[in-house]
């Protein structure tokens, strides 16, 4: 064989074997992800009550996700500037009536931009899941603008 022949079949083979892997990835997704359909969160908050201590709170002024109406609020566990320029804390989604959904939202306070995930809930937040980024509007208001999904049975 020649050293052009081996390289083709090398090349051949290399090929089969990515789309193989490409084939098994897709059909292996988890049935879970099959059956959750992500839509665009766009949520605004308001925080006035937030000055930066554990266990302060902003407040929803508007969202497009119904389970989580305005009114609703953001409670922070841990106090931001620790370390110093930085807001890293669990975070408790509460829209009321036991409808809660359990988070981590990290933000740079120098930046003014973030990141809050949300993992799952009760209620009507039971089987929340959220990928947001986190924006500074002005004065007290934020933006969290990403992706969400519920699992089958819960939206």
């Amino acid at each position: 064989m020649t050293s052009s022949s081996f390289s083709r079949v090398k090349r051949g083979l290399l090929g089969t074997m990515c789309v193989s892997a490409l084939v098994l990835s897709v059909n292996s997704a988890p049935v879970s992800a099959s059956r959750e359909r992500a839509r665009t969160l766009r949520i605004i908050k308001e925080c006035s009550q937030y000055q930066g201590g554990a266990g302060e709170w902003c407040t929803i002024t508007s969202s497009n996700v119904r389970q989580v109406p305005a009114g609703s609020r953001v409670l922070y566990s841990q106090a931001a500037g620790v370390p110093a320029g930085l807001l890293d804390s669990n975070v408790v989604l509460d829209a009321g009536n036991g409808n809660r959904a359990v988070g981590r939202c990290t933000v740079d306070t120098t930046t003014e931009r973030g990141l809050c995930t949300f993992s799952d809930g009760t209620g009507r937040l039971a089987g929340f899941e959220a990928r947001v980024d986190v924006i500074h509007v002005a004065g007290y208001d934020w933006k969290w603008d990403g992706a969400y999904s519920f699992n089958e049975g819960n939206d």
